[in-house]
C-alpha cells in the first residue's frame, strides 16, 4: 500500500531453521489477525515452512534453532554474508536451549549407544552468537509473535523496538496470577526478562527462564527466597541450566 504516494521499501526476509522443532517459524504463521498485514509488511524469499521459493537475495535472516553439526556451522556462516541484519529467533538460536542439555554428556559414548555402528555426526550445541555476529536476539519457547511483528515494524518503519527490561513478575501481577511460590512451585520469573505476557505461571506452571535474564536480575534474592521457601540446590539448577539462558549464573 502507497503512503503519501510512495510505495515503501519492502525489506527481504529469509527464514533458516537449524537444531530445533521449528515451533517459532509456526510462531510466525500463526496470529492470523495480524497475518496479512505482517506479510504485506515484507517480502518473504526464503521460509521452508510458508513457501517453496528459496533465494540468497535477502535483507533479513531469522535464524531459528542451535548449532550441532559442522554442517551447520559453514551453513551459518554463508548466510551471515548474506545478509544485512542477522535476528536470532527463539531460545535454541539465542541460548542453545533444550538442545544444549546433550553437552552434559560425552557425545561419543552416546552416539554409539543410540545409533551403534551408524553414528551421527554431532558437536556441541552452540548458540548463534558463538558462531557469528548477531545484531538481535528474540527470545523464547516459543517466541512472541507480537515482538517480532515490532521488529519488523522497527525495521520497516524505524519505529521503535525495547524488549522489556523488567521481569516476568510485573506481566503476572498484571495478570493477577498468584504467586507460583505461594503455591510450593519453583519459578524463575523473578530473574527472567518479560516479554512473553507471563502465560506459564497463568496456567499454573512456574517459568523455566526460557527468555534468559532480565537486566540486572538480583539474583541474592532470588537464592533467598529459593533456599526459605525449602528448594534444594539440584532443582534450582535443573531449572536455570533447561534452557541454557543462565549457564554463567553461579548459585550462592
Amino acid at each position: 500500500m502507497k503512503y503519501l504516494g510512495i510505495e515503501p521499501q519492502k525489506p527481504k526476509i529469509a527464514v533458516f531453521d537449524f537444531t530445533s522443532c521449528e515451533g517459532c517459524e509456526l510462531q510466525l504463521l500463526n496470529k492470523e489477525e495480524t497475518l496479512a498485514d505482517f506479510l504485506n509488511a515484507v517480502e518473504i524469499v526464503s521460509f521452508r515452512e510458508a513457501s517453496s521459493s528459496s533465494s540468497d537475495n535477502y535483507d533479513i535472516a531469522l535464524i531459528e534453532g542451535a548449532v550441532s553439526r559442522n554442517d551447520e556451522v559453514k551453513r551459518l556462516e554463508k548466510i551471515r554474508k548474506n545478509a544485512k541484519v542477522l535476528v536470532a529467533l527463539g531460545s535454541c538460536a539465542c541460548f542453545g536451549g533444550v538442545n544444549r542439555l546433550k553437552n552434559e554428556f560425552d557425545l561419543k559414548s552416546a552416539n554409539k549407544e543410540v545409533y551403534g555402528n551408524d553414528p551421527k555426526e554431532t558437536i556441541n550445541v552452540r548458540p548463534v552468537k558463538d558462531i557469528v555476529p548477531v545484531d538481535i536476539e528474540i527470545p523464547g519457547c516459543p517466541v512472541s509473535k507480537a515482538e517480532v511483528e515490532s521488529l519488523i515494524c522497527h525495521v520497516v518503519w524505524d519505529s521503535p523496538f525495547q524488549p522489556p527490561v523488567y521481569p516476568v513478575c510485573v506481566e503476572c501481577k498484571q495478570r493477577f496470577t498468584t504467586c507460583l511460590f505461594e503455591k510450593g512451585q519453583m519459578c524463575l520469573g523473578p530473574i527472567t526478562r518479560a516479554g512473553c505476557n507471563a502465560p506459564c505461571p497463568a496456567g499454573g506452571q512456574g517459568c523455566w527462564g526460557c527468555r534468559g535474564p532480565a537486566v540486572e536480575p538480583n539474583y541474592d534474592s532470588f537464592f533467598a527466597i529459593v533456599k526459605e521457601k525449602g528448594f534444594a540446590d539440584i532443582e534450582l539448577r535443573e531449572k536455570l541450566n533447561f534452557f541454557g539462558a543462565f549457564q554463567e549464573v553461579i548459585i550462592s
